[in-house]
Formats: C-alpha cells, structure tokens, sequence
C-alpha cells in the first residue's frame, strides 16, 4: 500500500513522501479499514512544526480519522463489520491507503457522505466531549467558543446552541463572522481588528461567561480566565499560539509565560476551574468513553441534525496545499483528502 510519511519539519511542500509500505495486519482486538479518505486537524500542523509531543519519531505517518470500508477483523465477534463503512479513529497512521485501529474506535456510517463522515471523528466527537461529558450547560448560559468557523468550532456552537446557551465566537475574518451567525452564533468578533475580550466586556456589563472553549492558549488564556465569573469553566484543548512562534525554546517560555501563573487556591476561591482536553489521552484511557462519543455524533450526523462545511477536498499529491491552507487559519469547516 502506499502512505504518506511525515520526513521533516518546517514547509508542508518538502515535509511529507508518499511511499510504499506494508499493509498492516490486525492484531486482538483490531480490526482494518480500507481508507477512501482521511481528515486533516490542527494538531497534524503541530505534529509537522515539531511542536506536538505525542506524535511519533519522524520519519512517521500522521493521522487521526479515516472513512473508509473494513476488510479485515482479527476478533471472531466482529465479523459483522467485514465490508461495512465506516468512520475510525487512528492513533496516528491515518494518512494511509490501509489502517488498522481498535474495534471501539469505530462507527457505522453506512453511505453518508465522507466530508460528514471525518466530521465526525476528532472535531465533531471532540466538541461533544467537551459539551456534553465534561461539563454541563442551561438554558441562558454564556459561552465562548474561539476559532468558531473551524471544524471543532463549529460543532461547539451547534452543540452549545442546541443546549440553549448564549454563544460568542470569535474568527479572523468577516467572511467567517457570517458563517458563525449561520450557524446560530448570537455575538460574532474578529479578533485580528477587535479585541474580544474588550467586545464581550462592553456586551456583558457587569455579568460574567459560564465557559469559554480555548484552543489558543497563550495570553488568551488569561483573558479568558479574567471574562468567566462564579461557576466558570475555561475548556483549554490546544495551543495554536505556539505554532507562530519561530525561535524555538524562547518562543515555547513566552508563550508559558504570556498564559501567566493560576494557583489552585485562587480557582477555589473564585469558584472557577480549568479543563484541559487531549483526546488522544481519553482515548487511551477511557475508550469506553470515547466510543459512546462516537455514537452519539454518528446518531446525529446520520439523523441530518448537524451541519458541517467542506473547506476543501484534495487528493493526496495535494497534502502540501491542504496543510497549508489549514495553518493559514483561513480555512473553513474540514478539510479532507482523497485516496
């Protein structure tokens, strides 16, 4: 089969080779899909600046999501799934023509179609996770939702809105500000001409957020912490900020520092808290929890409860474009590749 390998840091037009190699075989518990087609995510740009810890020595093959058919289990239990298609996650290995990956990390998509299908995956379980497990919301509640024309940012504010909440979102251009409001989004901010904090301070007055969904970091984090009151939680799943610096450990030290010091006593007595997200650990660690996850999202994608955008399609001697697009920030909803 042939993959496409992560060779070096730095420019996506240099950084990734497809080559050959061989078709993986499952092993207990496993089972393997056929790939019609992965999905790209933040993290993958980390991964390729050498700014992701999780990721694997390089030369490797990147990749969360897959939808395609599977076409071999080991478990006799699970021959049910021979032939059927589906979405999967892949703790990495994604961006390849054959994957193998742990019979909960999947789910029965039928013939819905593949944009949807890698939705569902990392960004749309993703925002489920953090809306619907970790945390709990009413009717009237405030949220934050940062980069809310992303794919995980999309999601927040159909599942947010869904729930009754209040939603403020942020993007870098007027052109995404329309696409949010689509998307039900009640205060819209271009953070690169407005300050948000500034913004949802003047709309707030003297209330406070109940949540704020931060995939950034760095000093948005501390005005983050500063716009949640009472009750509040500050949902931390990425550090973006980072991606921009170029001056290796100085820019890592300023990006730590620009986030500034909370101390545990302080969250209590404000009554605030902090949640950080990192679902490759929850998959590790509570596939259980994961695979309800993928369910529910897959329920509802299926069910035509959820809308997704495309932001583009590319075939695999495209990846370098795709990657590039997506570090641009500019980007809309997912992108995808096509074997």
């Amino acid at each position: 089969m042939k993959a496409v390998y992560l060779e070096k840091k730095g420019d996506p037009k240099v950084a990734f080779q497809v080559r050959d190699k061989e078709k993986p075989v499952p092993k207990e518990n496993e089972i393997r899909i056929k790939v019609e087609a992965f999905g790209l995510n933040y993290a993958d740009v980390m991964a390729r600046n050498g700014l992701y810890r999780e990721a694997p020595p390089m030369p490797c093959v990147l990749g969360y999501e897959v939808v395609g058919v599977v076409d071999q289990v080991a478990n006799e239990s699970d021959k049910d799934l021979i032939g059927k298609r589906v979405v999967a996650f892949t703790r990495f290995g994604g961006y390849a023509e054959y994957v193998v990956t742990n019979n909960l990390a999947v789910s029965i998509i039928d013939d819905l179609e593949v944009g949807k299908g890698l939705s569902i995956a990392t960004q749309f379980v993703t925002a489920y996770y953090m809306s619907h497990v970790i945390t709990q919301f009413f009717p009237g509640d405030k949220v934050l939702i940062h980069a809310g024309a992303g794919g995980v940012g999309m999601a927040l504010i159909q599942f947010c809105k869904q729930q009754g909440c209040e939603v403020f979102a942020t993007a870098g251009s007027n052109e995404k500000l329309d696409f949010m409001r689509q998307l039900g989004a009640d205060h819209v901010i271009n953070y690169r001409s407005d300050d948000y904090e500034v913004e949802i301070d003047k709309i707030l007055g003297k209330d406070r957020l109940d949540a704020t969904f931060n995939p950034i970091a760095g000093e948005t984090f501390r005005k983050d912490f500063r716009l949640i009151g009472a009750g509040g939680r500050l949902i931390l799943f990425g550090g973006s900020a980072r991606s921009a610096g170029k001056w290796g450990i100085f820019s890592t030290l300023n990006f730590v520092r620009k986030m500034g010091l909370v101390l545990p006593i302080g969250t209590m007595m404000r009554s605030k808290s902090i949640l950080g997200v990192n679902m490759l650990k929850i998959g590790d660690q509570r596939p259980m929890v994961l695979k309800h996850c993928l369910d529910e999202v897959a329920k509802l994608m299926l069910a035509n409860k959820l809308q997704v955008h495309i932001g583009g399609a590319f075939s695999v001697d495209q990846i370098d474009e795709a990657h590039e697009l997506l570090e641009s920030r500019k980007s809309k909803g997912k992108l995808l590749i096509h074997w």
